[in-house]
């Protein structure tokens, strides 16, 4: 399933694409539910398949589950449901498809030919840092480029989300404790970045982490290990490589950070980035105002928002 975070006529939902349209699960789930003549069926799927992705996932297989056979019933049955559960796409505003995350964790230096382009030896250990909710913003949205800094760069990465409460998770199981996979872009201020050791302020900048257009399940992608990855910038290509070049694999970083932290579902893991990131290219090459940035990975779909200048003090 292609699992997405929605807004209809002012209202934030859940569902899933297939092909040009968007199925409200919750909706789905309570039709289904009806015609199968159950008492409390609005109870019944706000609690199996609410409208709150971060939720549904807490509710796990059963929720899926409840979810594909609801989404099977809508598109038998649709004509006869009394409420609206299948949108057009270009009906709907595509949010981001976690929101109010928990963890958004971030490797770094984890591409081979991006950590021999910024200079540095293969890691031991994974590099780590955070991201938080603030910096979240959907596939429709713009990314702001705020007057604090002219070095705003890209990373297109693969990420992955938390289906159901790990902790010291063995790599052997790992997979089946991932919910899907989505695209991010890793925005960073690369002044601010590098004032210290510490990379926290150059990548925690409000809208500094687009994301989605959704969620593909395990179930559909399948083996993360081998998908490419292509970054463009106005149509030119920035980045590309393979996840088969990822260092720390993704059930590598499933068994070491369940080893540090119990990861909860709706966590995000951000895997890192390839070569080809602005700061390392010859000359360099930041973003600007109107530039479009295009990420595009195998089996997940395509994630592109545009660069706009803003004026911090009104926040316009």
């Amino acid at each position: 399933m292609k699992l997405v975070s929605f807004t209809y006529e002012g209202h934030h939902r859940i569902g899933c694409v297939v092909e040009n349209q968007v199925i409200d699960l919750n909706l789905a789930c309570q039709s289904m539910l009806e015609a199968e003549g159950k008492l409390r069926a609005r109870q019944i799927a706000e609690a199996y398949v609410p409208a709150n992705m971060r939720e549904f996932l807490q509710g796990g297989e059963e929720s899926l589950s409840m979810a594909k056979k609801a989404m099977k019933f809508v598109l038998l049955k649709s004509g006869n449901s009394p409420y609206k559960t299948i949108h057009l796409l270009s009906e709907v505003k595509l949010q981001a498809p976690i929101q109010h995350q928990g963890k958004i964790i971030c490797v770094g230096h984890n591409y081979r030919e991006h950590i021999l382009e910024m200079g540095r030896e293969l890691p031991d250990y994974p590099v780590l840092f955070a991201k938080f909710a603030n910096t979240i913003i959907g596939p429709e949205e713009d990314i702001p480029l705020y007057p604090i800094s002219e070095q705003l760069d890209y990373e297109a990465e693969l990420a992955f989300v938390i289906g159901k409460q790990a902790r010291n998770v063995a790599k052997e199981q790992a997979l089946d404790y991932v919910a899907g996979y989505t695209i991010a872009n890793d925005v960073s201020y690369r002044d601010l970045q590098k004032r210290t050791l510490q990379w926290l302020q150059g990548k925690s900048v409000d809208g500094s982490a687009p994301m989605g257009p959704w969620i593909v399940t395990g179930d559909e992608l399948g083996d993360p290990g081998s998908l490419e990855l292509v970054l463009t910038v106005n149509g030119k290509e920035r980045q590309r490589s393979n996840t088969r070049n990822l260092v720390f694999t993704v059930p590598f970083l499933v068994e070491f950070l369940s080893g540090l932290m119990t990861l909860e579902p709706g966590d995000v893991i951000l895997t890192g980035t390839p070569g080809g990131v602005g700061v390392a290219r010859n000359p360099q090459a930041f973003l600007k105002d109107g530039d479009v940035v295009r990420i595009e990975i195998e089996g997940i779909g395509v994630l592109e928002n545009r660069v706009k200048k803003q004026d911090w003090r009104n926040g316009k």
